[in-house]
């Protein structure tokens, strides 16, 4: 791929219309041929004023295109994205994430470098921001991907965030697309929707990059930093994990049963473990250090709840 490539950026988003508005902001403005770039905006059935936030930039130099998906999940949108785009690379991002405006073309780089079509998917950094402050056990959670320092491939251990995620569209098309059990769903935090993509990619022969230099911004309101939010965001998360895994394992045909029998018994004895932590440091007045044992030990009260319900058969 010697000269730029025609590019979609699909961006799912579910009732955050203020916060895709300041995307869009970024998106519309792109250094990038208009030619060879459309933005479709996947509005997963918010009951807010998405659709009109789109419409505002009806005028942009780069217009994004609006799209309804009806089946509730951020996976259904992504893969809505994926059965519509026009671009020989689809670029997935959060709709509340900040880019400068060379962004699109340091993600296309690795791509152009590699005529030979070996490279499936390219992924950016992500930076987490607090525009509207955040706690210091909060923020003890997060932390760029800084996957590595310079452009490169990336090990098969390491996943990148849907946040900022480039794949060759066919490629990503013949390997399945995206596993609609995982990934946000409504006001449900699940995650790990980026796992099934790319370890299929790997196990395909594609290499997966990293781009530092195409960066962005994720931002996280104040309601993500609230010890609810925390806890649920830990829970559910965890609850991915053992949802990926049964997934993997069914693809490769091997039996899970040793995973879920060691992770039931050890966040068996963690949820409990964690649970005292957290006591004993609310009453030594380490406020912060009981916050954090106390989403440890919800988290492991996911893994345990998630195993329970797969091995009664439900998801």
């Amino acid at each position: 791929m010697s000269v730029l490539p025609r590019v979609t950026v699909a961006i799912p988003t579910y009732n955050r219309a203020g916060w895709l508005r300041q995307t869009l902001a970024c998106l519309t403005g792109q250094d990038y041929p208009a030619e060879l770039f459309e933005i479709l905006i996947i509005d997963n059935n918010s009951p807010d004023n998405t659709r009109d936030v789109v419409a505002e930039f009806a005028h942009a130099p780069h217009p994004p295109q609006y799209r309804r998906e009806t089946q509730q999940g951020a996976n259904f949108a992504r893969n809505r994205a994926l059965a519509e785009a026009q671009g020989e690379i689809i670029v997935y991002g959060d709709d509340d994430i900040l880019m400068e405006p060379d962004w699109l073309r340091q993600l296309m780089q690795p791509f152009l470098a590699d005529p030979a079509g070996k490279i499936g998917a390219v992924a950016g950094e992500v930076v987490p921001v607090f525009p509207q402050g955040c706690p210091s056990w909060v923020r003890s959670f997060h932390g760029p991907q800084a996957l590595r320092s310079d452009p490169g491939p990336t090990r098969p251990d390491q996943v990148p965030m849907s946040a900022n995620l480039a794949f060759r569209r066919d490629v990503l098309r013949t390997l399945g697309g995206w596993d609609t059990t995982l990934g946000r769903k409504g006001g449900r935090v699940f995650g790990g929707e980026e796992n099934g993509p790319i370890r299929r990619l790997h196990r395909a022969g594609f290499a997966v990059w990293f781009a530092p230099r195409a960066s962005v911004q994720h931002q996280m309101p104040a309601g993500r930093t609230t010890m609810r939010y925390v806890r649920r965001h830990a829970f559910d998360s965890a609850c991915s994990r053992v949802v990926g895994r049964i997934n993997q394992a069914r693809e490769e045909g091997r039996s899970v049963a040793g995973y879920l029998c060691t992770r039931f018994l050890a966040n068996l004895l963690k949820a409990p473990a964690f649970a005292l932590v957290a006591l004993l440091n609310f009453v030594l007045l380490r406020r912060d250090a009981a916050k954090q044992a106390l989403v440890r030990s919800w988290r492991a009260c996911g893994y345990v709840c998630q195993i329970t319900r797969s091995l009664c058969g439900k998801v």
